[in-house]
């Protein structure tokens, strides 16, 4: 039963979780491309109508909104599946503890892979071009096409991430299986 009820503050810790990676992600990403914002992520997200540019007046919240709202879905199978991976642990309280500790891998996996999404971006994709739907008035370009490839590579790290967490997680239960049969 008290598994249960840690797996269930797990699914609702992930999402609320996802978010607040999503608001850090965004404020950063804002900084290296503030057009994918105003001229993009606003619009996808209904902050502003299609055709304008977004002048807000205080766009660093409303990317924090865009950040939130764009990533905390992704915690919810994440917390999901880490959390019933986490059954495998002998009580709640190891369960809980591990699971965290996986998300915060699957979080690192995710960051690390929206970086070289971000290189990737910068380097390659913005000289040979990208078959996106970019705005007609784009001042900086290069930026604009390696914030959206470091939002598309991070969307791969946190499906990465699940699995190196997962993976973590299961270690871990082997690790504290081998350490309690060679004390005895």
């Amino acid at each position: 039963m008290k598994k249960l009820l840690t797996l269930s503050l797990i699914i609702a810790l992930a999402p609320l979780i996802g978010g607040i990676y999503g608001v850090i992600h965004d404020q950063i990403t804002y900084t290296i491309s503030p057009e994918y914002y105003t001229k993009f992520k606003f619009i996808q997200f209904g902050f502003i109508d299609f055709g304008n540019e977004a002048i807000l007046p205080n766009p660093r919240l409303s990317v924090a909104g865009v950040g939130f709202l764009a990533t905390w879905w992704m915690g919810l199978p994440i917390g999901l599946i880490l959390g019933l991976v986490g059954l495998v642990h002998k009580d709640n309280k190891q369960m809980f503890k591990i699971t965290m500790r996986a998300i915060i891998v699957t979080i690192i996996v995710a960051f690390v892979t929206g970086l070289i999404g971000l290189a990737y971006g910068k380097l390659y994709l913005a000289d040979t071009g990208v078959n996106w739907w970019l705005p007609d008035n784009l001042i900086d370009k290069k930026n604009f096409i390696a914030v959206g490839s470091m939002h598309n590579f991070s969307y791969l790290g946190g499906l990465t991430g699940l699995i190196a967490g997962s993976i973590y997680s299961i270690r871990q239960k082997r690790k504290i299986e081998n350490e309690n049969n060679s004390g005895l």
